[in-house]
């Protein structure tokens, strides 16, 4: 069941990673390889729709179930846009990210912004768990540079 009760939480942030856009769009774009650089994550993907996935991120049974499906894409071969919608049954909303071309040749700028409803969540800690998200997406993009580095 999808909860849309709860507490708004917003935020986004612009990283510079040292890999290039295109890279950078295929390692976002990768729904399954979320797992690879997003700790303590699971992806699992419908077989029927590529555009849509679970996320389950935590330990074990304690994990957040995150049903999403990319509703809009679109790249160009240097900068792109891509729309998820956060289906619930825990998180509702969207998440939203972009890919630029960096300041080099070898580098990009990814923007991430999400707008979720957190259930049971006190009103008063919406900036708290704003700013730990978007401290932990900013840490987990540097990770997807290092990972692609590596695999690259």
């Amino acid at each position: 069941m999808t909860t849309t009760s709860g507490t708004r939480v917003n935020f986004s942030l612009e990283r510079t990673l040292p890999i290039d856009s295109a890279s950078a769009w295929a390692e976002l774009t990768d729904w399954a390889g979320h797992a690879e650089w997003i700790p303590m994550t699971r992806v699992e993907l419908d077989p029927d729709d590529p555009a849509a996935f679970v996320a389950f991120s935590g330990p074990g049974a304690l994990a957040l179930e995150d049903r999403m499906r990319a509703t809009q894409s679109s790249f160009d071969g240097s900068s792109g846009r891509c729309l998820v919608a956060k289906l619930g049954p825990v998180l509702v909303g969207e998440a939203e990210f972009t890919v630029a071309p960096g300041p080099s040749a070898d580098s990009a700028v990814v923007t991430w912004r999400e707008d979720v409803t957190v259930p049971h969540l006190p009103g008063f800690l919406a900036p708290v768990a704003a700013r730990i998200g978007a401290a932990l997406f900013s840490w987990s993009l540097g990770r997807m540079a290092r990972h692609h580095q590596r695999n690259n």
